[in-house]
C-alpha cells in the first residue's frame, strides 16, 4: 500500500469512515479528497499523529509554502499562542490559557475520559508529573469553587483541551477556570485535536512533553524537545513525598450533601490512621462519614509512627509515581502494621504498596487507566461496577504469594484491580471508590473496612 497517496493515507487511517471520524469531517469530504487527490493541509497534523507518517509523505507537501501548522514546525502559525512539544519532535499548536510559561517542567502526557470533575482531576495529587488531556470537550463550563478541590493546590503540570474555555454557567462557580489556573501558575492549551493526541497515546503509550505559552510569543521548541527527550519518565520516580503532608494532622470533614455542603464528624466510633502518599480529600471525607476519627500522617511515617496513635485501622492512600520507588520506605512501614495485626485498607498507590508489602510486584502500564467509566468485576460476586480510576502502574497478579487473593479485575484489559489477604486483615483496590469525580458504585468498600475493624479477632 502506497501511503503517500490519498487512497493510501485513508486506508492507513482505517478506511473512509474511520478517517472522517478521526478528523472530524463527513464521509462526503473524504470522498472529495479522493477525487481531488489532495487532503487539506489543516488535517495533516492529525494524520501524522495518528499514522506515524512524516510531513514529506503528505500529498502536496513539496509545494506547500509554509509548514507552520505542521507537527515539526518551528514558527507559530496564525492565531497560535501556545504549543505542546513532544519528545519525538512532534509539536501541536494551539491557544494558551492559564499561566504563561516559556516551557513547563517536562511531564508524561496522559488522557482522561471523564465527562465531569475537571477541577477534582487537576487537584488529584496522583496527577503529579503529568499533563492531562481531557477527551471531554466542555472543560471550564462550570467554573471552579473552593469545595471541589482534592488537595491544597493543582497537582497536574498542565492541561490540554479541545475547545476554548467558555464563561462558567453553574450556581456553585466562584472563579473562572482561566483565572484559577493563573492564580496557581498552571498552563493550559486549547484548540488541540484531542482525538488525534488521545489515539497517539492509546496506540503508542504516553509520551513525554513540554507545554509552552510564552508571554512574548517566542517559542524555544528545540529546547523544549530536548528537555522532554531527556526527562526519565515516571518509572523509578518517587513522587509521593512531593505531594504528601509533612506533619500529622486531624481530619473531621465529611462528604458534601445538599444543601449544607460538607459536614463534620462529631461522634466518631473508630480511629483510623491514614498514610498520606497523596491522599484525595474525598477519601478522608468518606472515612470521616463512615464514623471515623481520622489522623493523617506523612508518607514517610514508620510503623512505629503509625502505631503510636493506637489506631483501630490503617488506611493507605492514593498517590503519584512508581510504587516500587515509594515502596523503598513505605513497604517496611506497612509490613510493621501488618505484623501488629491492624486492619488495612488501600486505594490506588496504597493498593500497589500493600501488594508489594505482601510479596507481590508491580509494573508500568503502557497507557494507564484514567477516567470515570472503567468497568471492574468483583470475582466473588460477579458484580460489575463502573469506577473512577487514575493510575499508570499495576500489580502483577502472578507475583502474589499464597494467601493473597485477586478480588477484582479490569474488564478493559484484564489487569488487577483488587486483592485481599484475609488472614492478615487487609484488602485494597486499584480504583477510587470515593469517586470525586465519578460514579459511587464502589462506595460500599468503606463500609467493608469498618466491618473489618468491628469484626472480633
Amino acid at each position: 500500500m502506497n501511503t503517500t497517496t490519498v487512497d493510501g493515507i485513508i486506508e492507513a487511517m482505517g478506511g473512509a469512515e474511520a478517517t472522517a471520524r478521526r478528523l472530524g469531517v463527513g464521509t462526503e469530504a473524504v470522498r472529495k479528497w479522493r477525487q481531488a487527490h489532495s487532503i487539506p493541509s489543516r488535517h495533516w497534523p492529525s494524520i501524522i499523529a495518528a499514522t506515524g507518517l512524516a510531513l514529506a509523505d503528505m500529498p502536496g507537501a513539496d509545494t506547500i509554502e509554509s509548514a507552520t501548522a505542521m507537527p515539526d514546525a518551528t514558527t507559530a502559525p496564525d492565531g497560535a499562542t501556545a504549543a505542546l512539544a513532544l519528545a519525538d519532535g512532534t509539536v501541536f499548536w494551539g491557544r494558551g490559557f492559564g499561566a504563561h510559561s516559556a516551557g513547563t517542567e517536562p511531564a508524561e502526557i496522559c488522557f482522561n475520559t471523564g465527562m465531569t470533575g475537571y477541577q477534582e482531576t487537576l487537584t488529584d495529587p496522583s496527577y503529579a508529573g503529568q499533563v492531562v488531556t481531557f477527551t471531554f470537550p466542555h472543560i471550564g463550563n462550570v467554573g471552579t469553587n473552593p469545595e471541589d478541590t482534592e488537595a491544597a493546590g493543582i497537582a497536574a503540570r498542565g492541561l490540554v483541551i479541545k475547545q476554548d474555555i467558555t464563561e462558567p454557567s453553574n450556581w456553585r462557580s466562584r472563579q473562572h477556570l482561566d483565572a484559577w489556573l493563573r492564580g496557581q501558575g498552571v498552563t493550559g492549551i486549547a484548540g488541540i485535536d484531542t482525538r488525534a493526541l488521545t489515539i497517539r497515546i492509546r496506540d503508542g503509550g504516553a509520551p513525554s512533553g513540554v507545554l509552552l505559552f510564552p508571554a512574548d510569543g517566542r517559542f524555544d521548541l528545540d529546547g523544549a524537545i530536548v528537555r522532554a527527550k531527556a526527562w526519565p519518565g515516571l518509572e523509578g520516580m518517587d513522587l509521593a513525598k512531593t505531594v504528601a503532608c509533612t506533619q500529622a494532622y486531624e481530619w473531621d470533614e465529611t462528604s458534601w450533601a445538599w444543601p449544607a455542603g460538607h459536614g463534620r464528624q462529631i461522634a466518631p466510633r473508630h480511629h483510623v490512621v491514614a498514610v498520606d502518599y497523596g491522599a484525595k480529600r474525598n477519601i478522608l471525607r468518606c472515612l470521616a462519614a463512615a464514623g471515623c476519627r481520622v489522623t493523617v500522617v506523612p508518607a514517610s511515617a514508620s510503623a512505629e509512627d503509625i502505631l503510636r496513635h493506637n489506631p483501630d485501622g490503617v488506611f493507605l492512600s492514593n498517590g503519584p509515581g512508581d510504587p516500587a520507588a515509594t515502596g523503598a520506605y513505605a513497604v517496611p512501614a506497612i509490613q510493621g502494621v501488618l505484623a501488629a495485626g491492624k486492619p488495612i485498607f488501600g486505594i490506588c498507590l496504597g493498593h500497589q504498596l500493600l501488594s508489594l508489602a505482601l510479596g507481590g510486584r508491580t509494573y508500568k502500564l503502557a497507557r494507564g487507566h484514567r477516567g470515570a467509566n472503567q468497568p471492574v468485576k468483583d470475582l466473588a460476586t460477579g458484580r460489575v461496577e463502573i469506577t473512577s480510576q487514575n493510575h499508570g502502574f499495576a500489580v502483577d497478579p502472578q507475583s502474589l504469594p499464597e494467601g493473597v487473593n485477586v478480588t477484582h479485575v479490569s474488564l478493559f484489559d484484564g489487569s488487577n484491580e483488587g486483592i485481599a489477604a484475609p488472614a492478615r486483615r487487609a484488602f485494597s483496590v486499584q480504583y477510587h471508590p470515593e469517586a470525586s469525580p465519578g460514579p459511587s458504585d464502589s462506595h460500599h468498600l468503606f463500609r467493608r473496612f469498618i466491618d473489618m475493624i468491628e469484626a472480633p479477632t
